[in-house]
């Protein structure tokens, strides 16, 4: 009776231990900033992040853990009913900017580097959705009442999304060597290309970004030049109800002049990574010393 107790503990735990899988991630970084004409500074920067998965059903904890108050930075969980989809993101991040263009002189005229001046957004949310097939297209549906179709035609990837606050189309296609990517959003539309010239791989968007990233014997050297933005206000409007409530939610910008950074990484023989960074904003030089596992 003994052995057929014990041997049923046995086979409880190996059955436990298949179904559920649990992985730890990590990463930790040592910075120099000389902060152009500013004083210089040494910041750290260490994560860990935790992941549970048993059947269809994944769960996201991630800490910084270089406070000295471990704080939690990634919530998530996802699952699936049937042909439902349940997605649970319960942190609410904090994107406000630590300085705004009135109080802060590290920037050429006082300019803030466009950073969200007040977070007034709650990122936490949980949604439901339900994908279909239906022939060569698969149709969507969320609990906010979107309706999403999308699917692949002769190479170019087609997404329409109808929805209250605005209808969206997106189309993804490799054209003569070159990505392009269009999108529509509610009237506004934005477009991106990308393409790999003599071993150098450059990319150039509606917002005048360019970015170019190639090797250099051994190095990783990325070159990216984004254009000015100007302020944004936070837009309100006299809707009602959760109308109202996700438009008053939109965060405010501070301006930012256009500026070029220059990356330099080289991967090292110890399993770090070392960077070096030009930023023509503050005319900066930043070197970092980067690990993840």
């Amino acid at each position: 009776m003994k052995k057929l107790i014990s041997l049923f503990a046995v086979s409880t735990m190996a059955s436990t231990s298949a179904m559920a899988a649990v992985a730890l991630a990590g990463s930790a970084s040592v910075s120099y900033d000389d902060n152009g004409s500013s004083a210089s500074a040494t910041t750290y920067d260490a994560d860990v992040t935790l992941t549970g998965t048993t059947g269809s059903t994944t769960v996201n904890l991630g800490w910084d853990v270089d406070g000295s108050t471990p704080s939690l930075n990634v919530g998530s969980m996802t699952s699936t009913v049937g042909p439902l989809s349940i997605t649970a993101d319960f942190y609410n991040e904090d994107n406000s900017d630590p300085v705004n263009d009135t109080a802060y002189t590290g920037m050429p005229n006082g300019d803030d580097d466009g950073g969200v001046i007040t977070d007034s957004t709650d990122d936490r949310s949980v949604s439901v959705s339900l994908d279909a097939p239906l022939g060569d297209a698969t149709i969507a549906l969320d609990d906010s009442g979107d309706v999403t179709i999308s699917g692949t035609w002769s190479g170019v990837t087609v997404s329409h999304t109808a929805s209250d606050d605005g209808d969206s189309t997106s189309a993804a296609a490799a054209i003569a060597g070159m990505d392009i990517t269009v999108t529509n959003d509610d009237g506004s539309t934005t477009w991106a290309i990308g393409t790999t010239v003599a071993g150098t791989a450059v990319t150039l968007n509606s917002d005048k970004a360019v970015t170019a990233t190639f090797g250099v014997t051994g190095n990783t050297v990325v070159v990216s030049h984004t254009a000015e933005r100007a302020a944004k206000s936070k837009t309100t409007n006299a809707g009602t109800g959760a109308t109202q409530a996700t438009i008053d939610n939109t965060n405010a910008t501070d301006s930012r002049e256009s500026f070029t950074t220059v990356a330099i990484s080289r991967a090292l023989t110890s399993g770090a990574t070392l960077s070096a960074t030009y930023d023509t904003l503050n005319d900066s030089l930043t070197l970092k010393a980067a690990v993840a596992f």
